[in-house]
């Protein structure tokens, strides 16, 4: 009995599937009732402000060193340190840590808060959880109302989130979110052109004019084909030669009342056309330098010449505009009569097809070339706000017409004259005096008055500026290019004569390609 005995004690101790009572549990139940003890304590944490740390008890005057806080077991500490890395309610007690609550974990809203100077927990005490969870909804339906008026309305000044220094448009009505509609700028107007060559901006030479007339409405320069440049001062008119820079004293007139109110070249260059205060139009030979003929029939002075091949239009103050065919002796044979104030703007253009008219009544007219009295403009428009004296035909286009505004308009518009239609617009933010095409490239060249007094580059279509000359110290009031393209000479209110190499860099360009095109045939006859 006692051998069966000993083998049954050998069996049972042997066997691996029978229960251990008396072993240490396992590492996989230790660490099930560590989540059991750690859950109870998370959901009832009014257990935990029971809880204290021991405090360190000493006797005055014992020797005995007092007694140190008794260590804590592994378990509980481990326990404990479960529970702090449980994201529950958020407990606030004496003589631990403070544990966040889940609202506070977010960044964004935790940010709001503090730079809003608003905190969650509002008292310095004990605070439940449910307090807690309301003051976190709050705060995150505050900013969650906060965020979507900067999104939408911006009314919030002092806020950085999507603010900038202007503010949209105001969304057109019919749209329900303001975030899904498209807003377009167009910069065309302050964004500047990469041009390919490079613009001298000082001017190449400064010339006095005294007494030349500060005056808007009269066009007091002028440049010929025989790259002669006519000025206008005063009474009298004086000839510049661009080649040797000799001055010529062309005429003067004698009552001290009168004035030169204009001055255009014929297409050849040797005759000037000069009209004058009294209303009358003079025709001048420049190679003889004598008077031709007068040509009478304003009442008012001539402020606006215009050439058509042998057919000479002048506009008037009096708003009405004469053709004049300078080779018969009866010289008039058509009148033009629709303006109501000055007509200080008039240009043919290049085919002769048509003609265009410019006046203080604020309009643009465009006349059948062909009809001498015509009884009114087969286009006639009103978009300027201020005087029309700028006039410029397209040399490419030929029904393309460019015109530009006064001091109240400050716009250059383009016209399509087969159509009637207003091709685009753009604000200078200053009095346009005149308008100039480039024959080479896309550009215009327009001259300002108030207030930079400067002359701006623009290339076409897209109104890009290029670039802009200043030096003029008052308005400027006109301006003209030489023949070959390349020297635009500005006059100005300060009385003085400016000339601009704008395009100087053409001229090197041909001069290059005729090089190489005249080496590359002399290379090609020698190889035949």
């Amino acid at each position: 009995m006692a051998n069966l005995q000993f083998e049954s004690t050998i069996n049972n101790l042997v066997k691996l599937d029978a229960p251990m009572n008396k072993c240490p549990a396992p590492r996989w139940q230790r660490k099930a009732m560590n989540k059991d003890d750690c859950t109870q304590l998370t959901l009832s944490p009014l257990r935990l402000s029971k809880i204290k740390t021991p405090q360190k008890r000493s006797r005055i005057g014992s020797g005995k060193t007092p007694r140190q806080t008794p260590k804590q077991t592994p378990g509980n500490k481990k326990a404990k340190s479960k529970k702090a890395k449980t994201p529950g309610q958020s407990v606030n007690y004496q003589g631990d840590r403070f544990i966040p609550n889940r609202s506070e974990m977010n960044i964004a809203v935790s940010n709001f808060k503090m730079t809003s100077g608003q905190n969650s927990n509002t008292s310095s005490g004990h605070e439940s959880p449910e307090s807690g969870d309301d003051d976190g909804q709050k705060q995150e339906s505050l900013y969650s109302t906060t965020m979507k008026q900067l999104l939408n309305e911006n009314t919030i000044q002092d806020s950085k989130i999507l603010k900038f220094k202007k503010n949209a448009p105001k969304v057109p009505e019919g749209f329900s979110n303001n975030l899904k509609v498209l807003y377009t700028s167009n910069c065309s107007s302050t964004t500047k052109y990469k041009s390919h060559r490079q613009i001298p901006q000082a001017a190449d030479r400064i010339m006095d004019a005294p007494q030349l007339r500060d005056d808007y409405y009269l066009t007091l320069i002028d440049w010929g084909a025989k790259n002669l440049i006519s000025v206008a001062l005063d009474k009298q008119v004086y000839l510049w030669n661009a080649n040797n820079g000799e001055i010529t004293h062309l005429l003067q007139m004698d009552n001290a009342d009168e004035y030169i109110s204009n001055v255009s070249w014929i297409a050849e260059g040797n005759v000037l056309g000069v009209g004058n205060s009294l209303g009358q139009v003079q025709l001048w030979d420049i190679e003889k330098q004598k008077c031709l003929r007068t040509m009478s029939g304003h009442a008012h002075r001539v402020g606006s010449l215009s050439w058509n091949s042998f057919v000479l239009t002048s506009g008037s103050r009096s708003g009405v505009i004469h053709q004049h065919d300078v080779r018969i002796a009866d010289h008039h044979i058509g009148t033009l009569n629709y303006h109501t104030q000055e007509v200080c703007g008039l240009k043919w253009s290049p085919d002769g097809k048509y003609l265009a008219s410019g006046g203080n009544d604020n309009l643009v007219n465009v006349w059948n070339g062909t009809m001498m009295n015509a009884p009114s403009p087969i286009h006639s428009f009103t978009q300027h706000q201020a005087a029309v004296k700028a006039l410029a035909w397209c040399p490419w286009q030929p029904y393309l017409l460019a015109s530009g505004g006064g001091t109240a308009d400050r716009h250059i518009r383009f016209w399509n004259c087969n159509t009637g239609s207003c091709l685009n617009g753009v604000d200078t933010n200053s009095q346009v005096s005149s308008i100039i095409w480039s024959h080479e490239h896309r550009e215009i060249i327009s001259s300002h008055g108030y207030s930079q007094f400067q002359l701006s580059m623009w290339k076409y279509p897209t109104m890009t500026k290029i670039t802009e000359l200043k030096g003029h110290t008052n308005r400027i009031l006109s301006m003209c290019m030489s023949p070959d393209g390349t020297k635009v000479m500005s006059a100005a209110a300060d009385e003085t004569l400016r000339l601009w190499r704008c395009f100087d860099g053409l001229e090197k360009v041909k001069k290059t390609t005729s090089k190489k095109h005249d080496r590359s045939s002399i290379i090609a006859k020698g190889i035949r």
